[in-house]
């Protein structure tokens, strides 16, 4: 992990939240937030991993198991000071009922993530914002590694953007992104070859906002009847054939329309051995 981002993994606290116990996701982001604050103000130089090679100036990787009992340590202190006197006096004005269900199917592992923040804005700290909230799900091939780094990073990616404050559908698109070039270069490094789509649900008052990449998929119900958002990214879309042989590759039937005879969808987060496997290209 890279000293830049300590926050991403410090933030992802809150999605141990279901793991642990029944804590409502008000406090869960609010934990989240005091306990990211006060470890990135903290000295972090004792965690830091030596270089071995050059060519890795502006950068530093942090040994993630050292941060964790670092993160877990400040967590157990500030819910022991909370105990004592609660600070907290917001709630949150929407409420989102949300059921998750996840299924490892007939793979050796589970290489799918979800991410559900209903109290963005208390997360994040932000005060100036209409409610805000953040649901996505990530369907992870070739291991698990792309799918974790998307769940962790991109909502943060988000809120990072210079234009999240007045264009989050712009904001979203950047993420992806931004998302997608740094696990690239994190795959390089440590000779991934995994990917990950993924699909994001952005509420912000009133207004639903929905990015993806790849073939995950989301649906409105309103009033009992579906509402198609969005058109998934497969090899067997004509524009997605098009896109994918302008740029050297090919579409072949082999169980399924799948680039080049292998993947199946024709856009991911990583996988840039294959580049034309992009994303939002």
């Amino acid at each position: 992990m890279l000293a830049s981002g300590p926050a991403f993994e410090v933030q992802d606290l809150y999605e141990f939240r279901p793991r642990f116990s029944n804590c409502p996701s008000f406090l869960a982001a609010a934990l989240a937030r005091a306990t990211s604050d006060e470890v990135l103000q903290s000295d972090l130089s004792a965690h830091y991993i030596p270089k071995e090679t050059e060519g890795t100036e502006g950068s530093v990787e942090i040994e993630t198991v050292k941060l964790a009992r670092s993160v877990f340590s400040k967590l157990h202190e500030i819910c022991c000071s909370w105990v004592k006197e609660f600070p907290l006096r917001r709630r949150p004005q929407l409420y989102y009922e949300t059921s998750i269900h996840a299924i490892k199917n007939m793979r050796r592992k589970m290489e799918d993530k979800h991410v559900c923040i209903p109290d963005f804005n208390m997360l994040f700290n932000l005060e100036d914002q209409e409610e805000q909230a953040y649901f996505a799900v990530f369907d992870g091939h070739g291991g698990v590694d792309a799918a974790i780094y998307a769940s962790i990073h991109l909502h943060v990616n988000l809120v990072r953007q210079e234009m999240f404050p007045h264009d989050p559908a712009e904001a979203l698109c950047r993420a992806f992104r931004v998302t997608d070039e740094r696990f690239v270069q994190k795959a390089a490094r440590e000779s991934l070859r995994c990917g990950t789509t993924g699909v994001v649900t952005f509420i912000r008052g009133n207004m639903l906002h929905v990015a993806w990449v790849g073939d995950s998929q989301v649906m409105l119900v309103r009033k009992g009847q579906a509402v198609e958002l969005m058109k998934p990214h497969k090899p067997d879309r004509e524009d997605e054939k098009q896109r994918i042989e302008a740029l050297g590759g090919c579409v072949v039937w082999f169980g399924a329309w799948r680039v080049n005879g292998s993947l199946s969808v024709s856009r991911a987060i990583g996988r840039k051995n294959i580049n034309f496997v992009s994303l939002l290209s």
